[in-house]
């Protein structure tokens, strides 16, 4: 159990489209406590939103219990996007079931009386790593999570910049093919639209492979570490995608630093190779040949981690 002596703790969120997960965090960025549990996608309907509400928020019930005695200081969430920050509600682009959902009004009814914090889960990963992972050091910034979605954050001036709308830096829902895919957003070819997991597998399941374990972007990843050039393919062009979008970002805000986490990211073994020949082919200006793109360093806490120093170090981000 947490020791009562040691400290105000952060509850921290992260909500994304395939896991929700909720941890205890310390003032010095550690996770004492984690939870997370699938993303319901129940179908559209009376009701739907507040069964994916159920399950976070018996989530979030079972982490303030195991808090014990220790003060909670603050609930920060990490959300996929887009959100609406002054209406405090949520749309996640893969989160059907809620569309203007008051995710603020609900998480400060769970822990009441201590401020709820919001940003976007790509803002929080840029937070994250910036504040105890491979951005350490580094006061601008793009941090990519290449998941379910492509999220993206932007430290600038070592603070995030997140736009009017907090929605700044959604580097996954950057146009970087005219003709391309459609994507969950409602547009077309979006880096999300060709490089996420399941934009991956469509495309290799389109042009041929089959699938000898369960048909995700791990099976995907397996296949193409056996040769499979299906799979190898898949992987080249979201390295292409993810590359034309980080030249885009540092072409426009002069950036030198990019991590990259995320299921995705995971395959670094075949991700990282064909991005970094990508990023050589499309950054042909000077200023854009020093763009280092290194893997993330908090895993799958990057995102609670952020989501924690919303509430732990407030004067900053």
């Amino acid at each position: 159990m947490p020791d009562p002596a040691a400290g105000p703790l952060a509850l921290a969120v992260d909500i994304g489209g395939t896991k929700m997960a909720a941890g205890l965090v310390t003032a010095d960025g550690t996770v004492l406590a984690a939870d997370r549990i699938p993303t319901a996608h129940p179908q559209p309907g009376p009701g739907a939103a507040e069964q994916v509400w159920a399950g976070l928020s018996a989530m979030l019930a079972r982490l303030v219990e195991a808090a014990g005695d220790r003060p909670i200081a603050g609930v920060g969430t990490s959300t996929a996007g887009p959100f609406d920050l002054a209406g405090a509600t949520v749309s996640p682009v893969n989160i059907a079931a809620w569309r203007r959902f008051p995710l603020v009004d609900r998480l400060a009814g769970q822990v009441p009386g201590v401020p709820v914090r919001l940003a976007g889960d790509g803002v929080c990963a840029a937070i994250g790593e910036h504040w105890r992972g491979a951005g350490r050091g580094h006061d601008d910034l793009l941090v990519l999570v290449v998941s379910t979605g492509v999220g993206g954050g932007l430290i600038h001036g070592g603070r995030p910049f997140t736009g009017a709308s907090g929605n700044a830096g959604h580097v996954g829902h950057m146009v970087v093919d005219l003709d391309g895919d459609p994507c969950p957003c409602g547009g077309r070819g979006c880096v999300e639209a060709i490089a996420s997991g399941p934009s991956m597998v469509r495309y290799a399941l389109r042009e041929g492979w089959r699938p000898t374990g369960d048909g995700t972007a791990r099976d995907l990843a397996d296949a193409a570490r056996t040769g499979d050039p299906v799979a190898l393919a898949a992987f080249t062009r979201s390295a292409d995608a993810l590359a034309a979008g980080i030249v885009s970002a540092a072409a426009m805000c002069d950036l030198r630093q990019v991590v990259i986490g995320g299921g995705v990211a995971h395959a670094d073994d075949l991700l990282f190779p064909p991005l970094k020949e990508a990023l050589a082919r499309f950054g042909r200006l000077g200023f854009l040949q020093d763009v280092t793109v290194r893997p993330a360093q908090l895993g799958d806490d990057a995102g609670l981690i952020g989501a924690a120093a919303l509430i732990h170090a407030p004067d900053h981000y």
